[in-house]
């Protein structure tokens, strides 16, 4: 606890049958630095107030819709300070630019809007606004993410050469989105996703963590993006080819046809000397393997471990931390930055423009055959 009363937060977005939506809430919540306290969850008047009862949300304080939101909480002496967007994409820039202009802070599920036009607006409003913009790409929170970035910053590993990163579901192996799947429908909607569909949705995160982790820009790509289940409007398998600034070559696939897989995000980075992996299903281990010497396993919460790792670690080594625990380092580094301390990783408008760019970028190259393309301009 900081000491400080906990910052007042609304949510958009959310509410019954959301995934995302009750892990935002337990993340934002678990530190005790911020408190739910308003909301928007539901377009539905009955599901909206079912949530907020759920979640001890004032009846007072739930409405219907982000407009009103945002000016009755302007208005009380109690109003909230953030807002964070758990809506499918296409809300994303207006609730995310309404608040901004509204004074508050906002935190927002990836990708932060729909496309890359979207984005590039959000930077000039987040930048006039003085306000705090934040992105949960949830797995930069983790104790060994934060650890192999400081391994590779540090040098350990020489130069880097090689870097490869999978992101491979198989819950889309058929088409769900024809069967009253709600999370489906929206993910293969092109007026709710944008142009991207697996690579906007996990493909993001894939190029995110390979870009935090290395600390390089991705420069150009190669990209194959294709919708494998028949009929399906937006990809669902992606193979991307990666260069990076300083030479350093990279293979991304995401896929959400990969029968059987889970939620397999895996990186290996590869440098002079050695290299290092991580596996989401197994995260609080980091392995090394050395050119010339023994390969070392590194667990989460060890002493042996860089400043970085050991500030979002919450329990002894062997105790194994997860999906909510990362998600809610986000959480707590944003809260330091809105109460004026050290932002630690909180991912920002510049890594979302990034992600938006990836997206319509590598969905456009493959489209047209163009072979590489490169990744610079953002936008402008």
């Amino acid at each position: 606890m900081s000491g400080r009363a906990p910052l007042r937060l609304a949510m958009v977005g959310g509410g019954p049958g959301s995934f995302i939506g009750p892990v935002h809430r337990m993340a934002a919540e678990l530190d005790g630095r911020i408190r739910l306290a308003a909301g928007v969850f539901s377009r539905d008047p009955e599901k909206n107030a079912r949530a907020a009862a759920d979640w001890g949300v004032a009846p007072d304080r739930v409405y219907p819709d982000h407009h009103a939101m945002i000016a009755a909480e302007r208005a009380r002496p109690d109003g909230v300070d953030l807002v964070s967007v758990v809506t499918p994409n296409h809300l994303h820039f207006d609730v995310s630019a309404a608040a901004l202009r509204g004074g508050l802070h906002v935190i927002s599920d990836k990708p932060a809007t729909l496309n890359l036009a979207q984005a590039v607006d959000l930077a000039d409003i987040v930048a006039a606004s003085g306000k705090l913009y934040g992105l949960t790409y949830t797995y930069t929170g983790y104790p060994m993410v934060r650890e192999a970035r400081e391994i590779v910053a540090r040098g350990d590993l020489g130069a880097v050469r090689k870097v490869v990163v999978e992101y491979s579901q198989g819950w889309l192996s058929r088409p769900l989105e024809r069967e009253d799947n709600k999370q489906a429908s929206w993910r293969s909607d092109p007026s709710q996703s944008g142009v991207g569909g697996c690579i906007g949705d996990i493909g993001v995160h894939a190029f995110n963590i390979a870009e935090f982790i290395t600390g390089k820009r991705v420069e150009r790509l190669c990209a194959d993006v294709a919708a494998v289940v028949p009929g399906r409007h937006l990809d669902d398998d992606c193979n991307v080819l990666l260069r990076f600034e300083g030479g350093a070559r990279g293979v991304l696939v995401a896929s959400q046809i990969s029968a059987g897989a889970r939620n397999g995000l895996k990186i290996s980075v590869y440098g002079e000397t050695g290299g290092l992996t991580w596996g989401h299903e197994d995260p609080n281990v980091l392995t090394l393997d050395w050119l010339d010497g023994p390969s070392q396993v590194l667990h989460a919460g060890s002493a042996y471990l860089g400043a970085g790792a050991r500030a979002v670690t919450r329990l002894p080594t062997g105790h194994p931390e997860g999906f909510i625990e990362a998600f809610a380092n986000i959480y707590r580094d944003f809260a330091d930055a809105i109460e004026g301390r050290d932002a630690g990783f909180v991912p920002d408008i510049g890594a979302g423009v990034r992600g938006m760019t990836f997206v319509e970028r590598a969905v456009a190259a493959s489209r047209d055959d163009a072979g590489w393309v490169s990744l610079q301009g953002e936008g402008r």
